[in-house]
């Protein structure tokens, strides 16, 4: 039945033609693993897309309900946190893919002749997800989004001549309020998903014009096809006579890398949690954002520059890199492709890579020595004294004597559901017991539960 639907079909769409024109593509050099990072990044685009199509079922862009409609996701929404983890870890997961992508095509030479215009959408592609990263950080509108993109426009506003004009454009107005997140929202799901659609199937259509770059080639080979001389380097160049169509091999190992990608991205937004912080709060000037771990090699070096110098770290120096990675091609005149051959291109390219893990390490080396809070267990603490609860508790020699002690009482009585049932009903719970039944909300209670929990004996 479903081969006649199949060449029902095929008579009417000649289905085979494009089944040949997609799958039938020759590799030079044969299927590798060292191919699928190109097909891990489109497929985690629509990963993305989808994920994200859900989410905006339930948001609202607004101020006064982003917030809540976040929390209202994570807590109601059947599979709610799943979602939003996979759209999580999957911005994460995608700035990993399109940047291993690039850096092998960066070091197999693949932006050489004639693949200039290839490499140069793959930059702007780029580019694009990291607007998808700074445009989806605002949206759920708790503190650490508010300043971080606060930071990030004032930023843009260094830049002579247009960084006025470019922050009122981005805030929608002279201040960072609704009008900046329902732009920041439409930007996110309508301008970018446009343009980077039209992008990916402009970066297709090259690639099939231009065909793959396939291995580096050594002296032999490049003199049997006329093309420049360039030492031979062993073994590979063996291979390069070898061809095989896309299908069947690789996509089978795109395919593999897709569910292996799938699985771990999966486990990740079951297992890790991303709690949001406190909703945002335009007066909270003492509230210290703290970017993505994409970004934090850059939130780093911009500790180090200050006063006049300040321009070279917001807009100089990305300005100046995007720049030279757009235009590389044409940068690097050496005809060589093998890595050995260019010294030049892979020097630049591993001092640009340590500079960046030497940030980050020092970045995460630096946020891990500074102690940070739950922000559940510090509005669980802020009702501990809102409801005067020190007048029977005493917690570390400060309080009264009337009700248990609760110094450590994450360690002796750790089941956070004992908690939950106390807070919403003492006497049920704890038959006899003088405390009230406070009016709390099922997040309040889970906030107190947790201060609750944290107060244990130090390890």
């Amino acid at each position: 039945m479903a081969s006649k639907v199949y060449e029902w079909l095929d008579s009417r769409l000649k289905l085979k033609t494009v089944e040949r024109t997609l799958l039938d593509e020759p590799i030079p050099g044969g299927a590798s693993w060292i191919y699928v990072f190109g097909s891990a990044t489109l497929f985690l685009f629509l990963l993305q897309a989808i994920t994200g199509m859900f989410l905006a079922l339930y948001y609202a862009p607004t101020p006064d309900h982003a917030y809540d409609s976040v929390t209202f996701i994570e807590n109601e929404i059947a599979f709610g946190p799943f979602v939003r983890g996979l759209h999580h870890w999957g911005a994460s997961g995608m700035v990993v893919a399109i940047g291993l992508h690039m850096l092998q095509v960066f070091l197999y030479g693949a932006y050489k002749p004639p693949r200039e215009l290839l490499w140069m959408v793959g930059v702007v592609l780029f580019l694009i997800t990291l607007g998808f990263a700074f445009t989806g950080y605002l949206l759920p509108w708790d503190q650490n989004a508010y300043w971080a993109t606060q930071i990030g426009i004032n930023m843009v506003g260094t830049v002579p001549v247009i960084g006025d004009l470019a922050v009122r454009v981005l805030r929608g107005g002279e201040t960072l309020g609704a009008l900046t997140l329902s732009r920041f929202f439409a930007v996110h799901v309508l301008f970018l998903p446009a343009t980077i659609a039209v992008l990916i199937l402009l970066h297709l259509f090259i690639l099939r014009c231009v065909g793959p770059a396939g291995p580096w080639r050594g002296g032999a080979e490049r003199r049997k096809s006329g093309e420049s001389e360039e030492p031979s380097y062993g073994l590979v160049e063996r291979r390069l006579r070898i061809s095989e169509p896309f299908y069947p091999r690789q996509v089978s190992m795109d395919a593999v890398v897709m569910l292996a990608i799938f699985a771990c991205l999966s486990l990740l937004a079951l297992t890790v949690s991303f709690p949001l912080t406190d909703k945002a709060d335009p007066s909270d000037t003492t509230f210290v954002p703290i970017p993505e771990w994409y970004f934090l090699f850059y939130y780093q070096l911009l500790k180090y520059v200050h006063g006049p110098l300040e321009p070279l770290a917001t807009w100089i120096l990305p300005a100046l890199f995007f720049l030279g990675l757009l235009f590389w091609p044409f940068l690097d005149r050496n005809p060589a492709r093998h890595p050995a051959a260019r010294p030049a291109a892979l020097a630049a390219g591993t001092g640009f890579l340590l500079l960046v893990f030497v940030l980050l390490g020092i970045s995460l080396r630096d946020l891990h020595a500074v102690p940070r809070t739950d922000p559940a267990v510090a509005r669980g603490k802020a009702l501990y004294v809102q409801f005067g609860c020190a007048g029977c508790h005493r917690i570390h020699g400060e309080g009264g004597a009337v009700g248990p002690d609760l110094s450590y009482v994450g360690d002796t009585r750790p089941d956070r559901d004992w908690h939950l049932r106390h807070f919403r009903d003492p006497q049920a719970v704890s038959p006899g017991s003088f405390m009230p039944k406070f009016p709390l909300t099922d997040r309040q209670i889970g906030d107190v539960t947790g201060y609750m929990l944290s107060l244990k004996r130090p390890t």
